[in-house]
């Protein structure tokens, strides 16, 4: 029997939609991974004020907790309290805050932040503590 189904037809359609949404959902992230420097480079350091909040970054000096073993050996701080960052493998960036869509940079990965905190203060993790 080589007719198909309305059950086949239904469960095809749904998975051609299914297929959709995810492609569109990973257009954003996709761009961003495109658009990231290679995993070797060293990204700028940046000093400014975004939003009423000062963001920083630049090369870790051995007082943060994350920066030398997520982070690359870079440290992001929003308004003096680090913000935990790590590079992935393709050179893109995230954070607790900012985790499920990649940016190109530590830059955007501040500002991200911040769009996110919503003027709330940055409570930096603890070593050992999970969050409830």
């Amino acid at each position: 029997m080589s007719s198909i189904t309305r059950r086949r037809a239904l469960g095809v359609a749904a998975g051609a939609a299914g297929a959709v949404t995810v492609l569109a959902q990973a257009g954003p992230a996709a761009a961003s991974r495109a658009a990231a420097p290679a995993a070797g480079s060293d990204p700028a350091s940046f000093d400014e004020v975004y939003r009423g909040r000062r963001i920083r970054g630049g090369p870790a000096h051995g007082g943060g907790h994350h920066g030398e073993h997520h982070g690359g050996g870079y440290t992001v701080t929003v308004d003096g309290r680090e913000l935990h960052v790590m590079r992935n493998a393709d050179g893109t960036w995230i954070s607790v805050i900012h985790h499920y869509e990649p940016v190109a940079t530590p830059r955007e990965l501040a500002r991200a932040a911040v769009r996110e905190l919503r003027g709330a203060p940055l409570v930096p993790l603890a070593p050992g503590r999970t969050l409830r």
